[in-house]
């Protein structure tokens, strides 16, 4: 198109600036998509995702929608500027993204167009590591009551399982399946103990809320549906059971399809569920546990199943990893704000993806909807002395990986000797165990309950946790992590660069890095150095020489 038809376009389709619209010049892109906080491509696209949605034009003059057009395009182009966006946003839709680039035919001017979609469900996207919002035509940080407008949003969207299958009838559905619903559903409801033997299975369906006046819903046919009729589903529903070596190599695997309510004990009766043995201090005599409860497997599988976005058309996965630990997995983000709330919390979860079959499967005993099951497995987790169940909501995916064993024996020692450590402080800790960064939050939390030491990304383990395990391994631990004090370090340079007359760092760096706290990074510890240099340099006993070489004053 022309410059003019495409300031008509422009003026039609993206009149004023707004929360959902904004122009920008942008002639060199140089510094313009991930530049300065607040004032690129980035911080925009985090702005206008996190109110709503909406578009950002480049190449338009701000104010005035003239057509400047890029002119400097640096290395980037319409080929590669949605990759490189993507990688510098956190929790974008990167699916409902687009970018549309239109080049005048008569001055051949070069616009982009950023089409970007609204904000995750209960997720702030963020750009330089903060989440921005619109208001008006203005980009600010965003604010406390947005932020939790987003992290708190109710989900509203259609219900799949709740939608009828005209063409199914009763005759569709497994008799096993429906046995066992019965069996299920009084193990619940045992008020309708004397009632439910008089019931047709019209009646049954109708009070255990799987059908609707009659008519077979897709929760009925995902939870007693025969397998030869899953066509009724569009195969939307599956679930993968896989073996696998602790290496990662296949052994066996096999694909469960409905009715689920059946399904989900076959694929249990797969997972071998070997007994596990470690002793306690101060008995010969070993504990000796399944790998894992039994509710530990129901739990998240259930879950799985009552939370998968059916609309994907993808299996659900359950992988096991011989001996060691097992993966379960699904399509659809995490709805709870996060799983710290749904452990810690007592009150249950007020949206659901797949209400109706929610509902339908708490009436069959099958989950539970009061945000106690995952508190569960993680108490049972705990009270093994097992790390806490993983959880991986990264690429629009819910994987939970439950581990078997004790990885940390020393951690769980720690746990065996201080029983006054709650779920909750365990859920902090289970982060430094496994050697993972702690908010900032909960870095105080620790040190205020003096189960830390040591500063933020180098703590370690507390003394007053490691007392009460008169372990002398994890004593020796402690003292390795606390590591030598400045004033030591600062002799031992001293005296290696008198002895060698010239120093050079790396040679300083060889002397003290190997003897430096093991909690440390490496890059941590090279600035440990340089701030002893810079120490003893200030203090007028050394001075540094071209070279990188150090010597006495």
């Amino acid at each position: 198109m022309t410059e003019n038809e495409l300031y008509l376009f422009l003026k039609k389709n993206f009149p004023k600036e707004d929360e959902k619209c904004e122009w920008k010049e942008f002639k060199n892109l140089k510094h313009s998509v991930s530049g300065r906080l607040g004032e690129d491509v980035i911080s925009y696209i985090s702005g206008i995702s996190n109110s709503g949605g909406g578009n950002l034009v480049i190449g338009i003059e701000d104010g005035t929608l003239n057509i400047v057009g890029i002119k400097n395009f640096q290395d980037y182009n319409i080929d590669n500027i949605k990759f490189r966006v993507l990688g510098n946003l956190t929790h974008f839709d990167s699916d409902n993204f687009e970018v549309e680039e239109i080049i005048t035919s008569d001055t051949n001017k070069t616009i982009w167009i950023f089409k970007i979609p609204k904000h995750p469900f209960r997720q702030c996207v963020f750009a330089h590591k903060k989440a921005w919002q619109r208001i008006g035509e203005h980009l600010i940080e965003i604010r406390e009551e947005r932020k939790d407008a987003i992290i708190y949003e109710n989900l509203v969207t259609e219900d799949w399982s709740k939608e009828i299958i005209e063409e199914a009838t009763i005759e569709d559905l497994d008799g096993n399946a429906i046995i066992k619903a019965r069996q299920e559903f009084i193990k619940r409801n045992p008020k309708y103990i004397a009632d439910i033997d008089s019931w047709d299975n019209a009646k049954f369906l109708n009070k255990a809320k799987l059908i609707i006046k009659g008519k077979i819903t897709r929760t009925c046919f995902i939870l007693l549906g025969k397998e030869e009729e899953e066509h009724f589903l569009d195969s939307a529903v599956k679930i993968r059971w896989n073996l696998k070596t602790v290496d990662n190599q296949d052994k066996d695997f096999e694909i469960f399809s409905i009715p689920l309510i059946l399904s989900v004990d076959e694929i249990y009766k797969k997972i071998r569920n070997l007994k596990y043995r470690y002793l306690r201090e101060g008995t010969l005599f070993p504990d000796e546990v399944l790998r894992y409860d039994p509710f530990v497997i129901r739990e998240p599988l259930n879950n799985a199943i009552a939370h998968q976005d059916y609309y994907k058309k993808s299996r659900i996965n359950v992988v096991e990893f011989e001996d060691d630990h097992l993966v379960f997995s699904n399509y659809g983000t995490f709805l709870p704000s996060s799983v710290e709330d749904v452990v810690l919390k007592d009150t249950p979860e007020e949206s659901y993806r797949n209400p109706f079959l929610v509902e339908a499967m708490r009436n069959l005993g099958m989950i539970e909807t009061q945000g106690g099951g995952i508190r569960k497995v993680f108490n049972f987790q705990k009270q093994r002395f097992f790390p806490l169940p993983e959880f991986d909501l990264s690429e629009g995916k819910v994987k939970v990986t439950i581990i078997g064993k004790v990885i940390n024996e020393d951690f769980a020692k720690i746990l065996i000797k201080n029983p006054e450590i709650t779920l909750e402080d365990t859920l902090i800790l289970d982060k430094v165990q496994k050697k993972k960064n702690l908010s900032d939050n909960e870095f105080s939390y620790l040190k205020k309950k003096k189960f830390i030491e040591g500063r933020r990304g180098s703590n370690y383990l507390s003394f007053n946790v490691i007392e009460p395990t008169e372990n002398k391994e994890l004593l020796a631990e402690y003292i390795h992590n606390r590591g030598l004090d400045d004033k030591h370090f600062k002799e031992l340079i001293l005296e290696f660069i008198s002895k060698s007359g010239k120093a050079k760092r790396r040679d300083i760096d060889n002397l003290i890095i190997p003897k430096l706290s093991p909690v440390l990074t490496d890059s941590k510890k090279k600035n440990k150095v340089t701030n002893l240099l810079t120490y003893l340099r200030m203090e007028g006993k050394i001075k540094s020489l071209p070279g990188y070489l150090w010597e006495k004053n």
